[in-house]
């Protein structure tokens, strides 16, 4: 359970993000009802049916999206580790380029030899 494998499990999330791939959404995140996801501007989700539900909406509302993301703190505390990070996002949305920066905070919890995405808070960052 080292650092380069929370850092790659984000690594993953985000790739998924950028890819719109529902599927690789879902092998990163946790299945169960305990998993929560704020989007910036918007209301809790909770379990993994409304998470994947909010993700297959932005998918399709979105014609293409690039983030950079900018790690603060990365932490692990036994099979719990979290990362903190600055999101630089890019997207085409109804034909509108589109840019903002969100701060982030991703918790990540190690279950069967494998990092799970437990939590993920998006916060818009007003310049």
């Amino acid at each position: 359970m080292t650092k380069d494998e929370v850092l790659a499990a984000n690594a993953a999330f985000y790739r998924a993000f950028e890819r719109k791939d529902i599927e690789a959404m879902s092998a990163i995140w946790s299945q169960g009802t305990g998993s929560f996801c704020i989007h910036p501007g918007s209301n809790i989700l909770r379990g993994w049916k409304e998470i994947r539900t909010s993700w297959e909406q932005i998918f399709k509302n979105t014609a293409y999206i690039e983030i950079n993301t900018d790690i603060i703190s990365t932490e692990i505390n036994d099979n719990i580790a979290y990362v903190i990070l600055r999101e630089n996002v890019f997207q085409v949305v109804n034909g509108r380029r589109l840019e903002a920066q969100s701060t982030a905070t991703n918790i990540f919890q190690f279950l069967g030899g494998k990092w799970y995405l437990l939590h993920h808070h998006g916060s818009p960052v007003f310049r």
